[in-house]
């Protein structure tokens, strides 16, 4: 490839792709590349966010990036919850047309809701509690999510401090919520937990590792 076609790569390349590998998986306006499973009037978007607010549904990435088929990854998802909320990021996932996802990883979006187990937590595999993260994140202000998956291990940060950092066993079964709880390629999915919470999500961007 000569200097002359790389510079016109570089300049008609989207800005998403041009920033250190980070692939946008969101264009902020729109479902272009997301399938949502559930009840389809769950998921909105306001002011460039998918907002959850209703009864259980999931929106699954469905769009052309890696074939929404992702292994070894990073991703960061912005994040802003209103009180009492609940909702997640799973990973390693599949499309479902209703309930929770059976297949892949759910880490946790939750600051103040009921359930014990909170934000960051890669959900009832290695669960964090209220004072692993009070302060760090909280209701109202949007926080950052980063999740990175490289083989068997995953380290999920919610601001840049490091609240997860889990290994699967060779022996792992999926523990406690069952075999499809195993590392393995999927797609990301984002949660709508149930018509008292109210969960944004944005500037969802993803760099495929080796």
């Amino acid at each position: 490839m000569n200097r002359l076609t790389l510079l016109f790569l570089l300049a008609t390349a989207p800005a998403a792709f041009a920033a250190d590998d980070w692939i946008s998986l969101f264009n902020g306006k729109d479902f272009t590349g997301w399938k949502v499973g559930g009840d389809q009037n769950t998921f909105q978007i306001k002011d460039g966010a998918l907002v959850a607010n209703g009864q259980v549904a999931h929106a699954f990435y469905d769009g052309p990036v890696n074939n929404h088929d992702f292994k070894n990854f990073e991703l960061m998802v912005d994040v802003l919850t209103a009180p009492n909320s609940n909702g997640g990021v799973y990973f390693h996932t599949e499309f479902q047309d209703r309930g929770f996802p059976r297949k892949g990883f759910e880490v946790q979006v939750n600051n103040t809701h009921r359930d014990p187990v909170k934000t960051g937590s890669l959900y009832h595999v290695k669960d964090v509690g209220i004072d692993d993260i009070k302060e760090i994140v909280k209701d109202n202000e949007w926080f950052t999510e980063h999740i990175v998956v490289r083989d068997n291990t995953v380290s999920i940060k919610l601001n840049g401090k490091e609240v997860v950092n889990w290994t699967q066993p060779p022996d792992w079964n999926g523990g406690r919520e069952g075999s499809g709880r195993v590392l393995s390629h999927g797609t990301i999915a984002l949660q709508g937990h149930d018509p008292n919470s109210t969960v944004h999500y944005k500037n969802i961007r993803i760099k495929p590792l080796p």
